[in-house]
């Protein structure tokens, strides 16, 4: 019985892939064709689309232990129910979903309100999961690291609130520890949820701050215009997806991305060892620019 990965060729599933092969268990990475990405010794790669029934009947056959991340699009809620439905179809009882940190509350923001669908799915059926809920990604800048380095602007409009920002390794180092903790587990165990965040909130002052203090020169904070940043996203993308990342932003800027007193302790407990911080990243990141 192997644990499969699905989302295993993004920057969260790769690593967890990655992850779960150094600890010895038997990974399978669901994939649309073979032989398309290298994976690390010893996992093997599993064909399968979300959308098609048969193919993820046949991939899921085997499994013991289910991650799934899906991406943003338009119809990331029917892939996600499809796939758990067939996961219970498969007998499969132990599962980590990836969904986003208040999920609950940003209501009008599109892809956190399907993940949150998800959620109610998992919970009204009394599924045994670790639903995990982070933050804003710390990888999320190198998207817009070409702008800081150009233009001296940090352009994401994230506002003063607070978002505590997270690395994408220890979101995958927390995913892993609990796919490992559910699949080496005698029995099927109760459904958690984890909010995942960075050890400081970050405000769009600070983070231009940080960038300053790396490059060596002064990063101005690009100001709070979400109706700006939906029209500069739409000459990158579609124009729904670029709308969903505006009202995110608006809501950011309202709510802020902010876990309870002990988040972090507890999350350093699970990983052992301290989250990574925002300037530690920054410094990575220009050093290697």
């Amino acid at each position: 019985m192997s644990i499969l990965v699905i989302g295993a060729t993004g920057t969260i599933g790769s690593l967890i892939t990655q992850g779960l092969a150094d600890s010895g268990a038997e990974v399978k990475a669901l994939v649309r064709q073979l032989g398309k990405r290298a994976f690390p010794a010893g996992v093997t790669e599993v064909v399968g689309d979300l959308t098609d029934v048969p193919s993820m009947r046949a991939a899921l056959s085997s499994v013991r232990t289910l991650f799934l991340l899906n991406a943003v699009t338009p119809d990331e809620v029917t892939q996600a129910i499809i796939t758990l439905n067939l996961a219970r179809e498969a007998g499969i009882e132990r599962i980590v979903y990836l969904s986003v940190i208040h999920a609950d509350k940003f209501t009008n923001v599109p892809h956190f309100t399907g993940k949150h669908t998800v959620e109610r799915m998992i919970e009204s059926l009394d599924m045994s999961a670790t639903i995990l809920r982070p933050a804003y990604f710390m990888q999320n800048e190198l998207m817009v690291l070409q702008t800081i380095q150009n233009y001296s602007v940090y352009p994401m409009p994230i506002g003063s609130t607070g978002v505590a920002m997270i690395d994408a390794r220890d979101i995958a180092d927390v995913a892993v520890a609990e796919l490992l903790r559910r699949d080496r587990a005698s029995s099927a165990l109760d459904r958690v949820t984890l909010e995942l965040v960075g050890p400081q909130a970050l405000t769009g002052n600070l983070v231009a701050k940080t960038w300053s203090s790396a490059l060596g020169r002064e990063i101005a904070y690009g100001g709070d215009d979400v109706a700006a940043f939906e029209k500069n996203l739409t000459s990158y993308g579609p124009t729904w997806l670029a709308y969903d990342m505006s009202l995110m932003m608006a809501d950011i800027q309202k709510f802020g991305m902010l876990a309870d007193e002990g988040t972090v302790a507890r999350l350093e407990s699970i990983i052992g060892h301290p989250l990574r911080t925002y300037e530690n990243f920054v410094r990575e990141v220009t050093a290697t620019a």
